[in-house]
């Protein structure tokens, strides 16, 4: 299908483009900027939105397998592409998880007949995340995998972790790891400091992350492997990662959007909705991840999408399952951070789109060019309406889990169709 979308505001961080333009699409491409002449099938007026690249979501968890019945992949994949998310990185900690070959191709036999948005597979890198035994990583790649990870599980023993990083570096692979060290960790529901001694919450030490950071770093120089860090949340944390990029380490790094927009102080009285893993810090932990993200210390912002219930979430904090709903709020919070922080969304949107998709062709060289708005790139688009504010409520957001910190909050930005291979693949209905 030959589509034409015209007059809109075409917002490319990758070709640093603001301004506005037509764009064809013919089969999966854009093949053409401002065409003379173009014979489309449908001509999508989008004077007054803005146009820019379909989003690239980093850690967005989808209940398959194993939740189908709460909540099954066409319902969260739906829910992605209303945020203009149209590819995404599935961690492995499903269940069961993903350390067999049979599983990963199940899951991308049913992304595929779905036809919605790309999703890519990270493999376990020991079986069931227990930390004991390696899985055998090359037949997980050759399943669709396109890197490992041990998901929010706490890393494995040291010598486990070595084993790791050998097998990964001698196959090229990428590990993407969360850094926090289990002995410290315990049982621990929110970051120490002030407000989880005044709450009587069991706390978790910053050391958590920057020793296990340490330790990651310190195996890295001896082994040479590449590593992503995800969801890195602390001031301490940001500034190890910013040494070793300085020292010139092969490293990348996220962090949740939750992090970026909340404090501790948040938590309140006790609501579950910020009960999250790793847990809310304190306002000088929000501002070094707002100087990460614009010094490139930071790679990339994710939503961290973990679909939960009621049942794990009306519950006591300490009891509330760790995690929130996002990825339809990505592109939203997004664009409030860069109002908030004056900071143009040009710049912003590089967080969301060629920057993650530059952690992607690190993992996984033959990934494809998305992310970006150019003659010959998949025609993965989004526009939205810069100037709508809406209320995220249970009414507003189309997954089943509506367990979010950013319930009844007002946010700006409202996605309107979502483009995802030159096939529209969702339309807001007014």
């Amino acid at each position: 299908m030959k589509i034409l979308v015209k007059n809109g505001r075409l917002i490319d961080p990758k070709n640093k483009i603001d301004a506005v333009h037509d764009i064809a699409i013919a089969g999966q491409r854009i093949v053409a900027i401002d065409p003379d002449e173009f014979d489309a099938d449908r001509v999508i007026d989008a004077s007054g939105l803005a146009v820019i690249p379909g989003l690239v979501d980093l850690s967005v968890r989808l209940r398959e397998p194993g939740y189908e019945h709460r909540d099954t992949l066409e319902n969260e994949l739906m829910a992605a592409l209303s945020g203009g998310v149209t590819r995404l990185v599935l961690p492995p900690d499903t269940d069961p998880t993903l350390d067999e070959p049979g599983l990963v191709e199940m899951l991308k036999h049913r992304a595929r007949a779905l036809n919605q948005t790309y999703v890519y597979p990270l493999g376990a890198m020991t079986e069931d995340l227990e930390g004991d035994q390696l899985t055998e990583m090359s037949e997980l790649t050759r399943a669709g995998c396109i890197a490992f990870s041990h998901a929010n599980r706490p890393l494995p023993e040291l010598s486990i972790l070595k084993q790791c990083m050998q097998y990964a570096q001698s196959f090229g692979y990428s590990l993407w790891l969360r850094p926090h060290e289990r002995s410290l960790t315990g049982n621990g529901v929110a970051a120490s400091g002030e407000v989880a001694s005044r709450l009587g919450l069991s706390s978790i030490p910053v050391q958590s992350e920057t020793i296990a950071l340490h330790a990651l770093f310190e195996l890295q120089r001896s082994i040479g492997v590449r590593l992503h860090l995800c969801r890195v949340s602390s001031a301490q944390g940001i500034e190890l990662v910013r040494q070793a990029k300085a020292e010139g380490l092969p490293v990348t790094c996220d962090v949740s959007i939750n992090h970026v927009h909340l404090t501790d102080v948040d938590i309140g009285f006790f609501d579950s909705n910020y009960r999250l893993d790793p847990p809310l810090r304190g306002q000088r932990d929000r501002d070094a991840i707002t100087q990460g993200l614009l010094d490139g210390t930071i790679d990339a912002i994710c939503s961290d999408h973990i679909p939960l219930d009621d049942e794990d979430k009306l519950v006591p904090f300490a009891e509330a399952q760790p995690g929130a709903s996002g990825v339809e709020l990505l592109f939203s919070l997004v664009y409030k951070w860069a109002k908030e922080n004056n900071i143009s969304l040009l710049d912003a949107l590089t967080k969301v789109t060629c920057e993650p998709v530059s952690i992607l062709q690190k993992a996984a060289p033959a990934f494809s060019s998305c992310g970006q708005l150019s003659v010959g790139s998949p025609a993965d688009l989004v526009l939205v309406d810069l100037e709508e504010y809406w209320t995220v409520d249970r009414e507003s957001l189309l997954s089943q889990s509506v367990h979010t910190p950013f319930v009844n909050y007002q946010v700006p930005g409202r996605v309107k169709l979502t483009i995802v291979s030159g096939r529209v693949m969702w339309e807001k209905e007014e």
